[in-house]
């Protein structure tokens, strides 16, 4: 295949899976960039994670873009909150620090799995792999106003993209 016709090969099918089965939790997006002349790039994907219900990030729908390159999937995705966004585990760029698309990485693992993976981070960090210093002080010195922090965040994320 051509540079890329297997990254695409499977994106096709991630993409055909999603729609016969993506999680059951509402308000789980996840969808190849549209480009202006309304061809689709598979190797740029929209989506959106919602909290889960009972944390507090319950009530937000968090927008994540996913980015593919021609390796894939023997590479893992880039995966970028918008820049800025609040957690331990997510660098001021916006990107994601999760172990599933570093080192524990396999050609195996799919969009759905990458996606709830980073839904399961939300509520539950890892604060030996911080990415956030302010984050990482404010969970390990004050876990009411972190916790106040991420509500307060939830709130400028109320509805789906």
């Amino acid at each position: 295949m051509a540079s890329g016709g297997i990254a695409r090969g499977r994106l096709a099918e991630e993409r055909k899976s999603w729609r016969k089965n993506h999680p059951h939790v509402r308000g789980f997006v996840a969808k190849p960039e549209t480009l202006p002349d309304g061809s689709v790039n598979l190797m740029v994907w929209r989506c959106v994670i919602p909290g889960k219900p009972g944390t507090d990030w319950e009530g937000g729908y968090f927008p994540l873009t996913l980015q593919f390159d021609d390796n894939y999937p023997t590479t893992a995705p880039s995966c970028r909150f918008p820049a800025g966004f609040f957690h331990i585990n997510v660098y001021d760029s916006g990107v994601v620090c999760l172990s599933i698309l570093g080192d524990a990485w396999k050609p195996s693992i799919t969009v759905k799995q990458v996606l709830v993976g980073i839904q399961e981070l939300l509520d539950d960090p890892n604060p030996n792999s911080a990415a956030q210093h302010r984050c990482y002080e404010l969970y390990k010195k004050n876990m009411p106003e972190y916790r106040n922090k991420v509500r307060e965040q939830t709130k400028r994320y109320p509805s789906r993209m």
